[in-house]
């Protein structure tokens, strides 16, 4: 069957069934017109520049694309669309060889949000017309009988090298805080090049957060220009699904004003800054210095974020202060990543403690006195910090802007600090943490 993304969207034995009211999903049908090349009308010519800040139609499809759309805005159900017209109605056989799977790739920054395309994917795939394609389905992937299978991932750079990927769709891609100074970055360093193939598409989908990071880029150096191979969408939730109340949105703004213009109105926040840029961090770090080892006639100071063992990680850290430069050096760093045995991991950490001739370690006030009885367990004093963690940042930042700090070279360590942000709270004082 031939046919255009909007004939299959509009006929009721396609996509027409997936969509409750046509009228409603009018800027999303000129949002795939544009993505795909097909001709508009004037009326649709207008919506297209209103959105995309162009002047000129696109003459062909675009292989890259960034729609920058609020909440609720109908994103996770474009993308779904997109998935599957490109497994099913586009015939890429002649570009795979004999044996070759092409992957079609839904990327989301965990499983549960990967989840919400995918089961959309699912359900599309479930209709009558294309029940007889699907050849094996699992928790992750769809496999058709045309060499074709729909994937869906979180982001991972890892998990992505290696394939041939005919399509990936970067679901909230402005929310990515995983692995890296930046994920989204480095994932589409590992994708472009597995994106040769003739027709493949990039494309992000996304609510806007802050200025930093892939799509924030891609609206800042693209948006409003003729680029012939990149397509940037921003269109405010309502714009693109107008049956949400605009009470909700009204009432939104009033509450948190910051927050609801980027959720709703797809505009990146202004309240939000890096907390240290990645020249900061990088003039701290020494080159493939991994870890020092104990010296006499140091004093060592340690400190332990522990964790419960099921979602975040129980790390370590051992510093000492260098008596001539007054430099801080970081010596050790440890991190356990769940899951795993928090009694264990305090066994462990306690005996590195004590090669550097420590007995004491001072940490958060994470689960009350059950870190600090594990720890002594072992002969561990556990200390509570005086200072809540945006107070420790915040003595960190001189610290780091002056170069009095030497740290490890260690890629979790970077994404870290490069994935913290400064929020000015009501009163004045400033908020850093992660996304």
């Amino acid at each position: 069957m031939n046919l255009t993304i909007i004939e299959a969207i509009e006929d009721s034995k396609v996509f027409g069934s997936v969509i409750k009211d046509q009228r409603t999903f009018k800027n999303w049908k000129i949002c795939l017109k544009a993505i795909f090349g097909l001709s508009m009308n004037k009326k649709e010519l207008e919506i297209y520049r209103k959105f995309t800040g162009r002047k000129k139609p696109p003459l062909k499809p675009f292989e890259e694309v960034f729609l920058i759309v609020g909440r609720r805005g109908g994103k996770s159900t474009i993308a779904a669309l997109i998935a599957v017209f490109l497994a099913v109605f586009k015939d890429w056989r002649e570009h795979l060889d004999f044996g070759e799977i092409g992957y079609i790739m839904a990327i989301a920054s965990d499983r549960r949000q990967a989840s919400v395309v995918f089961n959309k994917i699912r359900a599309i795939l479930s209709l009558p017309l294309f029940r007889g394609m699907v050849v094996n389905e699992s928790k992750e992937e769809i496999e058709l009988n045309n060499q074709i299978t729909i994937s869906v991932v979180t982001c991972s750079y890892r998990a992505l090298r290696g394939f041939t990927v005919l399509a990936a769709i970067c679901d909230e891609m402005a929310f990515w805080r995983h692995e890296g100074a930046n994920p989204s970055e480095e994932i589409l360093t590992a994708l472009r090049p597995g994106m040769i193939i003739k027709g493949s598409l990039l494309a992000a989908i996304s609510t806007p957060y802050a200025k930093v990071g892939s799509l924030y880029e891609a609206f800042r150096s693209k948006y409003g220009t003729q680029d012939r191979f990149s397509l940037i969408w921003k269109a405010a939730s309502r714009d693109m699904n107008p049956t949400i109340p605009k009470r909700t949105i009204d009432k939104a703004l009033k509450a948190d004003p910051s927050a609801a213009r980027a959720e709703w109105l797809a505009e990146f926040r202004e309240d939000l800054e890096t907390f240290l840029t990645t020249e900061i961090i990088e003039s701290c770090i020494i080159p493939r210095r991994f870890g020092l080892p104990f010296l006499e006639g140091i004093r060592y100071y340690a400190f332990a974020d522990p964790s419960g063992g099921r979602v975040d990680s129980f790390t370590l850290g051992i510093a000492h202060k260098e008596k001539t430069t007054k430099k801080i050096i970081l010596d050790i760093l440890l991190e356990k990543l769940s899951p795993f045995k928090p009694q264990s991991v305090v066994e462990e950490y306690s005996k590195t403690l004590k090669n550097y001739g420590l007995r004491k370690v001072t940490g958060d006030r994470y689960a009350g006195e059950w870190v600090v009885k594990q720890f002594e367990n072992y002969g561990i004093k556990y200390e509570s910090s005086k200072l809540n963690k945006s107070e420790i940042y915040l003595e960190f930042e001189p610290l780091m802007t002056q170069g009095g700090i030497e740290l490890l070279d260690n890629r979790r360590l970077f994404a870290q600090l490069r994935g913290l942000e400064r929020r000015t709270r009501s009163g004045g004082k400033d908020s850093i943490d992660h996304v």
